[in-house]
């Protein structure tokens, strides 16, 4: 084991456009089976069933990659301030802007990979964008990158929590880095701010059935009437316990080009929604993640908030 692999691996990623790196040791999460479990027990999955799969290797990265030794996390910031035309009146989480984030980070990604792989030391291994059963949150902050706060997201103290996650799990061994404490302390303001009261009122537990983020992209169902009046608007995502944390005033404009949006999209007034036809749908949102909520959910969405 070289101790300048790991600084290697940084600067390279770094020069990619990731704001954070880290370390851990592979091995199984034991402590979030137990929670795990308990949260699928209780049906806070809601309709991702998908999430009740895999049980074993979402816990276990060995699972996923034989003989892995070392999950390499990172953060890729997607903090802007740009902001919607005022008289949308309708809007879209600040993730969903750009272009979608799975194909930029993973091809950055396949980058650093062979860059491992050719330039440091032979590997074997893989990658992974929100896109196989990896407990994300979970490796990120036990490599030292921030801690899991009450909305169930990561929190990095110098940086807040506006970043995509993803990793590297690989065959070779790297010096790991240790978890930071939980800073949360006393504050309920993601709790709080919550419309639907997705988070649950000792924090760092989040239903799933009443979170707006899943009842507008994951949710294929028409969204329950009892959330009428409590959408602020959101057609697509959400980002109000991230708008209200107090880590957060430490968030950058990220740097990243593919994610710039359409000035068409950030200039669509209500009236636009409403009247939004399909080939339009396909013209602005092709390649982002508004796609994935596909013509029929996006209208469903809006025709539910106004």
């Amino acid at each position: 084991m070289n101790s300048n692999f790991n600084k290697r691996i940084i600067d390279k990623a770094k020069e990619l456009g990731f704001s954070e790196i880290g370390f851990s040791r592979a091995k199984k999460l034991d402590e979030d089976e137990v929670w795990l479990k308990k949260w699928l027990d209780k049906g806070y999955n809601a309709g991702m069933e998908y999430m009740n799969n895999h049980f074993d290797k979402r816990l276990d990265p060995t699972e996923l990659v034989p003989n892995a030794k070392t999950v390499i996390s990172f953060l890729y910031n997607y903090y802007t301030e740009t902001s919607q035309n005022e008289n949308s009146e309708l809007t879209v989480s600040k993730y969903a802007f750009g272009r979608d984030y799975h194909k930029v980070v993973k091809n950055k990604l396949k980058i650093l990979f062979n860059y491992i792989n050719n330039e440091i030391h032979p590997i074997k291994g893989r990658i992974f964008v929100d896109s196989a059963p990896v407990m994300e949150g979970s490796w990120a902050s036990s490599s030292g990158l921030g801690w899991i706060g009450k909305n169930s997201l990561l929190i990095n103290p110098k940086k807040g929590s506006y970043f995509f996650l993803s990793e590297i799990i690989i065959d070779l061994e790297l010096y790991y880095n240790s978890p930071i404490s939980n800073h949360c302390g006393n504050c309920t303001k993601c709790i709080d701010a919550c419309p639907t009261n997705a988070i649950k009122p000792e924090g760092y537990v989040v239903d799933a059935n009443k979170c707006i983020s899943y009842l507008t992209i994951e949710n294929k169902k028409e969204i329950p009437v009892e959330f009428e009046n409590k959408m602020e608007n959101y057609i697509f995502g959400c980002d109000i316990c991230q708008d209200v944390c107090p880590w957060n005033r430490f968030a950058e404009e990220h740097r990243e080009s593919d994610f710039i949006p359409k000035e068409e999209f950030l200039n669509l007034t209500k009236e636009d929604w409403i009247n939004l036809t399909e080939d339009k749908f396909e013209e602005l949102f092709f390649g982002t993640p508004i796609a994935r909520a596909k013509f029929g959910g996006l209208k469903r969405n809006i025709e539910f908030t106004i």
